[in-house]
């Protein structure tokens, strides 16, 4: 059991944290920044050790989107109740479908390029969709949930790939949270426009 754990403590670690850190979202609460933060601090180690660089790197953008978003969710609001929650912009999906295309292509041919990556296709592609979801959530936009359920899956299935079970697990997780989490926000916002 200790070599079990000692093995795999960075993935039931930031799994524990991980599960608070949706939980959070879930209630739209601020808190999940800081939790978050942390998660990723240690998940830059994680994908390290298990050779999913794109994700490793991912996870410093995610930690600057942890400042900005705690930053943007009190302080970018002139209501006391800081960033309401909105729709994405429609004149801007056009335009975040492409980005997010090219930065998948950017992405897997660094992959293919300078690393030994099994997992280029995969690992790519969920850390270009996550810079999309996450730029979103920090904006507050209900939509960002059906972008992180499309990475969920996807993740879910890469994590058992890769030997990682307990995020993966959670991921698995993460996309039922992630429905369930839609449909919280979308009452939050009619709570929000009925006041």
């Amino acid at each position: 059991m200790t070599t079990f754990f000692l093995e795999h403590w960075l993935d039931i670690v930031t799994t524990v944290l991980g599960l608070a850190y949706i939980l959070l979202e879930y209630k739209a609460s601020v808190w999940m920044w800081l939790v978050g933060f942390l998660m990723q601090a240690l998940g830059i180690a994680l994908y390290y050790q298990k050779g999913l660089y794109a994700d490793c790197v991912m996870e410093f953008y995610y930690l600057a989107m942890t400042v900005f978003g705690y930053w943007k969710w009190v302080h970018g609001s002139s209501s006391k109740q800081g960033l309401p929650i909105r729709h994405f912009p429609k004149r801007m999906i056009l335009t975040w479908v492409l980005l997010t295309a090219y930065i998948w292509a950017v992405i897997y041919w660094v992959l293919i390029t300078f690393t030994n990556s099994d997992v280029p296709v995969a690992d790519s592609f969920t850390t270009a969709l996550s810079i999309v979801g996450i730029w979103a959530l920090a904006h507050k936009y209900l939509e960002q949930w059906f972008i992180w359920i499309v990475v969920d899956v996807v993740t879910s299935i890469l994590y058992f790939y890769k030997d990682i079970p307990f995020k993966a697990s959670l991921y698995a997780l993460y996309v039922v949270i992630a429905i369930m989490g839609w449909f919280k926000w979308r009452q939050l916002r009619n709570n929000q426009l009925s006041k």
